[in-house]
């Protein structure tokens, strides 16, 4: 499993949250992943991907990508806000925060919907692992 803050604190280390910061990021995961699928390990890449041109990226240069949209409004994520960063933007202490102010692009066809607002956390689990055993991405 590749974390998104794991990732940053290691392998991205000094980057920020613009657009172009955020692309290096996730250029450097999807190579990451490249590297682990093509050697037979099955990766979970867990980021948050505001653009549709890099969630492209990912999906052209890697194999059995599937994109999962992990749907959730702003304003159920500043409710959930385990980290305090939607106090910090509004404070004026962070900026570039994904949703209230950046930019997020919704995916136009991604392979599944997990809306977090009406499902369970493992209603969200159980939904993505039926999903990739359909498309036959998993093991029995």
């Amino acid at each position: 499993m590749l974390d998104g803050d794991e990732i940053r604190q290691n392998l991205s280390k000094g980057l920020g949250f613009s657009r172009e910061d955020r692309e290096t990021h996730l250029r450097r995961v999807t190579y990451v992943a490249k590297l682990l699928s093509r050697n037979g390990v099955a990766v979970i890449a867990a980021f948050i991907s505001p653009y549709r041109n890099i969630r492209e990226y990912a999906r052209k240069e890697t194999t059995n990508f599937v994109e999962v949209y992990v749907k959730c409004s702003v304003e159920a994520c500043a409710e959930r806000d385990p980290k305090g960063l939607y106090k910090k933007a509004s404070a004026g202490q962070i900026k570039d925060l994904t949703g209230p102010q950046d930019l997020y692009e919704e995916p136009l066809q991604p392979d599944l919907v997990v809306d977090t607002e009406k499902l369970t956390a493992q209603e969200s689990v159980n939904s993505i692992l039926a999903s990739l055993e359909q498309l036959q991405i998993t093991r029995p």
